[in-house]
């Protein structure tokens, strides 16, 4: 991280769905809402059948990396961030969206998974990467600018699309 503190980004496992518990139980209610567009309960963010989809992933239509580190004192892994790419049926374009646990917004993380992402959308030869977020997630914006997508309005304002041409 920018801070110099060591994490792994690895690809999601199986056996990683009570670390994907403990992460959704430290967002923030803003940071759920800004993910998931509306507020999700952690009931509903955590239960066995949602964590099951996103934990045991098919590589023909998703990546999932997650940013993880081991406590020094403790020894245990914690899931830090989460990025996803989507493949989308019939089309040769991905869907991306990343999930950043609050303490560790603003650390890089978000871009890392990101910059892994469009790498693994390029070696793929997809023609473009696209993801919709709401127009007040601001730190999401500029993050997704440094990376050279370029930002839309939709019919609806409440939200923007975001464009990468590979």
């Amino acid at each position: 991280m920018k801070d110099g503190t060591e994490v792994e980004i690895r690809p999601i496992r199986p056996q990683d769905e009570p670390l994907m518990v403990q992460f959704h139980s430290v967002l923030s209610d803003r940071t759920v809402y800004l993910r998931y567009f509306c507020s999700l309960s952690l009931a509903a963010r955590t239960a066995h059948e949602r964590l099951v989809r996103i934990c045991f992933v098919d590589p023909e239509t998703e990546t999932v990396l997650v940013a993880a580190r081991r406590n020094p004192q403790t020894g245990e892994e914690s899931i830090l961030a989460v990025g996803r790419l989507n493949r989308l049926p019939g089309k040769n374009e991905a869907e991306v969206a990343i999930l950043v646990s609050d303490e560790f917004q603003g650390h890089g993380l978000g871009s890392e998974l990101m910059r892994r992402l469009i790498l693994i959308a390029r070696d793929e030869k997809r023609a473009r990467i696209v993801g919709e977020m709401l127009r007040d997630n601001i730190a999401m914006q500029v993050m997704i600018k440094k990376h050279s997508f370029r930002l839309r309005l939709l019919d609806d304002p409440q939200y923007v699309r975001a464009v990468l041409k590979l």
